[in-house]
């Protein structure tokens, strides 16, 4: 009984005066996750209100506000199909724009929306090419399934020999378009694909078109007001292509309803790549062919990586 006593006694001084080593430290994993979890906090903070969902009315994607006036990047994928080239937008805040498409990249997926407004916005920082380093954190913000606001993390898994990126950031239809971050919030890739064999869903790896790349195409299109041109015949007489074009690369961004080139099967992503044998270099070769009047040509077009010859009569 006396034994009970002292021991209690001892256990109550111990609790009023703790010796030196019952003090708590913060092990070393606790203190990583807690860093890591700040990380991903700041992250979103610092770009969330630079990401906005674009809707199509065929679908809906993301995009990073890329400057103040209101250019936002994204894929071009995201974009193809569109009426005229025209979006429409929602940011952070929930406000809405309409947009207007104003470049396209369909080899590397890009493609540039000006939002039609004098507003200023808040922009993404774009990384330097010596930041991106394999096994680095990565976080994609975007609009998975119309979520918008979402963040995911990963790792930058690998960098292909094309410079894509790829990634084990869960991205999900909807995120295409969007960023995909660094742990300083700075734009390393634009997110555009998964890998999914026999479309049988998400298999944690994705990719992204690198910054570099996509520097380049927003310095070279940026003061562009829009590119984008309806190839018509020239007199009334003569029926219409009806395509909305890409002036510099000859994307079809859009076809009319019951135009010629619907009824000829054209679509949203096919390149005109040359007509009668000729190669079309630029727009002004397709106008100038169109102001001959011809009665009918052969049309080459790129779809999916393929050639194909349409007749048509004009």
């Amino acid at each position: 009984m006396r034994l009970e006593r002292f021991l209690l006694c001892a256990a109550c001084v111990c609790l009023i005066n703790p010796p030196a080593w019952s003090s708590v430290s913060v092990s070393p994993v606790l203190a990583q996750a807690r860093n890591e979890e700040q990380t991903s906090i700041d992250v979103y903070r610092i770009a969330s209100p630079t990401v906005v969902t674009i809707s199509t009315g065929r679908g809906s994607g993301s995009g990073s506000i890329v400057s103040a006036e209101g250019l936002i990047l994204t894929n071009e994928h995201v974009i193809r199909g569109t009426r005229g080239g025209r979006v429409s937008v929602s940011t952070s805040s929930g406000k809405r724009y309409t947009g207007q498409v104003i470049a396209a990249d369909r080899r590397n997926d890009l493609a540039l929306v000006r939002l039609n407004t004098t507003e200023r916005f808040p922009t993404v920082r774009l990384s330097a090419p010596q930041n991106i380093q394999v096994g680095q954190r990565v976080f994609a913000i975007g609009s998975p399934f119309g979520l918008s606001g979402t963040l995911t993390t990963g790792i930058l898994s690998r960098v292909s020999p094309n410079g894509d990126l790829q990634t084990d950031a869960a991205l999900n239809p909807g995120n295409s378009g969007g960023p995909l971050l660094n742990s300083r919030g700075e734009l390393i890739g634009v997110n555009k694909a998964i890998l999914s064999p026999g479309g049988r869903g998400n298999t944690g790896i994705g990719f992204a078109t690198s910054v570099v790349i996509a520097r380049d195409f927003i310095e070279q299109n940026r003061n562009r007001s829009n590119p984008s041109t309806t190839a018509v015949a020239p007199s009334s007489s003569t029926p219409r292509l009806g395509v909305t074009l890409d002036a510099r690369t000859l994307v079809i961004l859009g076809v009319q309803p019951r135009s010629l080139a619907a009824s000829l099967g054209l679509r949203p992503g096919d390149q005109l790549l040359a007509i009668n044998g000729r190669r079309l270099r630029r727009l002004q070769d397709l106008q100038a062919f169109l102001d001959a009047s011809p009665s009918s040509a052969i049309l080459t077009i790129g779809r999916n990586r393929r050639l194909a010859n349409v007749r048509v009569n004009f």
